[in-house]
């Protein structure tokens, strides 16, 4: 009769060096794009701008009249188009793990689930500013493309305020998925939610609730990031009055990216530093 052989517990080796930050920053950055959905994305985001810059080309083309600057190419044309989808690789970089059961492997080479998660975030964030870089890059070829057709003086009226003001909203645009997505770490759910509240509500709500009822306008900024930045970076209202830019412009700007961009943030890092890994 043989007797069993106790084992010795399993321990973690807390004195070795964890995985270098820069490694774990490299590997999510590439993550984000290495799935047959992000490629999709990237290709559909593609073909979108390539659809709209061939529009506003015909219509230089054809309309004498027309005239395009380069802060129209950058906010109207290339901002847009590249925000309206790629905010859902941010999503995708914390939900897609979760999907798949990928997140088993990665905390069990990296337990310390703060600086994935870090890593993460610092990637969505590099991956909005190089998405700035590229639509102000692409909106200087379309300006020049641009007069080019329509037979008139490239204008370069790029403005500071406006290119800073671009840069914040889409960083808190990208927290906003990130923290959606960290917070529910559900695909469809997250996508959901994000476009309900950054495109359909400022659209099909906000807007003629605007146009119709003072109250409205007092109080829609503090919840739309978009109406919230219209003041600051313009000088003038949602309806076209020029205003003086104080504190208040300045609050109603901070009060929507912390609701729905920071708190998002806090709650989702809370819910995946304690979720139970299964």
């Amino acid at each position: 009769m043989s007797t069993a052989t106790p084992t010795a517990p399993v321990t973690i080796d807390t004195t070795r060096p964890g995985v270098p930050f820069a490694r774990l920053l490299k590997v999510e950055f590439r993550k984000m794009f290495d799935t047959r959905a992000s490629r999709w994305l990237a290709i559909s985001t593609g073909i979108l701008l390539v659809l709209v810059t061939a529009i506003v080309l015909l219509v230089v083309g054809l309309n004498d009249n027309a005239r395009v600057s380069a802060s129209d190419w950058y906010l109207g044309v290339m901002v847009s188009v590249l925000s309206l989808l790629l905010p859902v690789f941010a999503i995708l970089s914390v939900t897609g793990e979760w999907g798949q059961r990928s997140h088993l492997t990665l905390f069990t080479l990296e337990p310390r689930r703060a600086r994935v998660v870090t890593a993460k975030l610092v990637a969505v964030t590099s991956f909005a500013l190089l998405l700035l870089v590229l639509a102000f890059a692409l909106s200087a070829v379309g300006n020049v493309i641009g007069a080019a057709v329509g037979g008139y003086d490239a204008v370069w009226n790029y403005d500071l305020s406006e290119i800073l003001w671009t840069v914040v909203a889409q960083l808190a645009y990208f927290w906003m998925a990130f923290g959606l997505g960290a917070l529910v770490l559900s695909t469809p759910i997250a996508i959901v939610i994000f476009y309900v509240v950054g495109l359909l509500l400022p659209f099909m709500v906000y807007a003629p609730l605007v146009s119709i009822f003072e109250w409205a306008r007092d109080i829609v900024p503090f919840i739309d990031i978009n109406y919230a930045i219209t003041e600051p970076m313009t000088g003038q209202d949602f309806v076209g009055n020029t205003v003086d830019v104080g504190a208040l412009e300045y609050l109603r700007v901070l009060s929507p990216v912390v609701i729905w961009s920071v708190i998002p943030l806090v709650l989702g890092y809370l819910r995946i530093m304690r979720d139970e890994v299964k």
